[in-house]
């Protein structure tokens, strides 16, 4: 059911965050979107040491304790839906995202915010 999971922390302003987990505690980026030249980033993914965070630009009001988990699972529709039988809020409806993966939003009984993805095959650019 699930691939990999990681944390991703949900900022107000991506260029201090940055500067505070890539610059100050010597952080590389692994991948950012949308790329290079196409626009100020909205998420970030960093190596720091052998471990992996995402930073995503959150809209405002952050939410509680501004932290998202992402699981990247092998259907993100049935995952969605055993989750919601499993007491989880669905936020968002999987669907199809521009950079090629299907992604659907839900909360834990908690409120705990879990982002559900998995690549589409083929992605979108190369139909």
């Amino acid at each position: 059911m699930i691939e990999s999971a990681f944390p991703i922390l949900e900022v107000g302003d991506m260029d201090a965050a940055l500067a505070f987990y890539r610059d100050a505690l010597g952080g590389t980026v692994l991948y950012r979107f949308p790329p290079d030249g196409e626009g100020d980033p909205v998420y970030v993914s960093l190596a720091l040491g052998s471990s992996s965070i995402g930073i995503g630009v959150a809209e405002s009001p952050l939410p509680p304790g501004n932290l998202l988990l992402w699981f990247y699972v092998d259907d993100v529709d049935r995952v969605t839906g055993a989750l919601a039988a499993a007491g989880a809020t669905i936020v968002e409806e999987p669907s199809d995202e521009a950079w090629g993966e299907r992604t659907s939003l839900v909360t834990d009984p908690w409120g705990t915010r879990i982002h559900l993805g998995a690549a589409i095959s083929p992605p979108p650019d190369e139909e």
